[in-house]
């Protein structure tokens, strides 16, 4: 058994392809903006596990959970980079907001951002 799919709850599934896409570098999948569907995928890895980007709606659990794990400031999903630093610096260059800076620990580097569809992502760099 593998990881085919996982998902990321987001408030419009539209705008958050455009984000995913043109700023964090994912490439397209599926898209079927009027079914309000849209996988992405690692360009590094185009057969690999693809990224729903969930649309919420109006389901309260899920939009409270949500809304708990933003307030909380808790990346809802880790994305590996081989250089944190230089994706960091990518990124703020672009214009994305980091709600952490890199920092380094035993366990390898990382910084949080924000998608702009109402979620904290975390880049992780390994030791």
């Amino acid at each position: 058994m593998k990881i085919a799919m996982t998902s990321v709850p987001v408030h419009n599934p539209v705008e958050a392809f455009k984000f995913y896409r043109e700023v964090l570098g994912f490439v397209e999948h599926t898209y079927i903006p009027e079914a309000y569907l849209a996988i992405v995928v690692s360009p590094e890895d185009r057969d690999g596990t693809t990224l729903l980007l969930e649309p919420i709606g109006d389901h309260p659990e899920a939009n409270a959970a949500k809304a708990a794990y933003y307030r909380d400031g808790l990346p809802v999903i880790v994305f590996g980079v081989d250089d944190v630093q230089a994706e960091y610096e990518r990124l703020k260059a672009l214009g994305v907001t980091f709600r952490q800076e890199p920092t380094t620990t035993d366990y390898g580097t990382q910084a949080i951002l924000d998608d702009t569809c109402g979620n904290y992502v975390q880049i992780h760099q390994a030791p």
